[in-house]
């Protein structure tokens, strides 16, 4: 085997890892690695990467389900509105430009990144009752359109919508996350294969390997306190909406724009973290002041 297969399927046991535990941010690594590591054009990688993720959140959801980590309805009927845009999403890809897409994908990851690091007011351990489950379809299409669109599963949205909207708490919300990302997936697969074609043999060893890190991810998901999941989950999708950023805009705003946010990053952590330095955040005083 040529070292750099073993390098592409030793990457996608950290990607599978990573979708196992947060129950989100495959696809995110998945397409630069295809692409960057592994050579294939973006289309490939986009449809690939679909397929990947798809088969490998399926394989992790049992654990989560034996869990009882996984909320069905709630997860059926977000998947049934995200699946639909899923489709249309993967038959429209080729008419949009690839930056204007993947500077609008790096919008919403940071604010959902935001959203998920500040957390709900609600008491942690409790879950929101009495939702509407018609909330969930507007959201649904929107995360579709982008899971067919740009070749990500959704997770990085989902999570932060079913902690945010539905009130789940977030190891329910990772494990109902995988059973959309896995139905969301198929459906923007078959949007993509009308047009693009699949190396399989190569395909099928990257998705083992994957399912091999989501199998060890998701056995992790159970030990690992909430709050700390939720906000790893939202640093995560924060530096990879920075990373986005910088390699979609031109240079050097890209860079400069990526510097700005790592910048402002630091200073907000540090003011949370350490209390002699909240009183001259000037976000924080804004806010006490109202």
């Amino acid at each position: 085997m040529e070292p750099l297969v073993i390098l592409v399927l030793a990457l996608s046991i950290v990607v599978g890892l990573t979708l196992g535990l947060l129950g989100g941010g495959g696809s995110i690594l998945m397409v630069p690695l295809l692409t960057y590591v592994a050579g294939m054009d973006a289309k490939e990688a986009i449809t690939t990467s679909l397929f990947v993720v798809g088969v490998t959140s399926l394989a992790s959801l049992p654990p989560h389900a034996r869990a009882r980590h996984v909320r069905w309805v709630p997860g059926l009927v977000f998947a049934a509105a995200s699946m639909s845009g899923a489709f249309l999403g993967g038959l429209a890809s080729a008419a949009i430009p690839a930056t204007v897409l993947m500077v609008a994908f790096a919008i919403i990851m940071l604010a959902s990144a935001r959203n998920m690091i500040r957390g709900r007011k609600k008491a942690a351990g409790a879950e929101a009752k009495g939702r509407s489950v018609l909330l969930y379809i507007p959201v649904g299409l929107v995360t579709g359109l982008v899971t067919g669109l740009v070749g990500a599963g959704g997770g990085f949205l989902i999570v932060p919508a079913l902690v945010l909207l539905a009130g789940l708490q977030m190891k329910h919300a990772v494990g109902t996350s995988l059973l959309v990302i896995a139905l969301n997936s198929a459906s923007g697969l078959l949007g993509h294969l009308n047009s693009t074609a699949v190396n399989w043999p190569l395909t099928l060893l990257i998705t083992a390997a994957a399912i091999i890190g989501s199998l060890l991810g998701a056995r992790l998901a159970s030990k690992v306190p909430e709050q700390r999941l939720r906000r790893g989950f939202g640093y995560f999708v924060l530096a990879m909406g920075v990373f986005v950023l910088a390699q979609e805009l031109p240079h050097p705003a890209g860079a400069i724009l990526a510097a700005a946010m790592a910048l402002l990053t630091l200073a907000w952590v540090l003011c949370t973290k350490i209390p002699t330095l909240s009183a001259i955040c000037p976000w924080r005083n804004a806010r006490a002041a109202q």
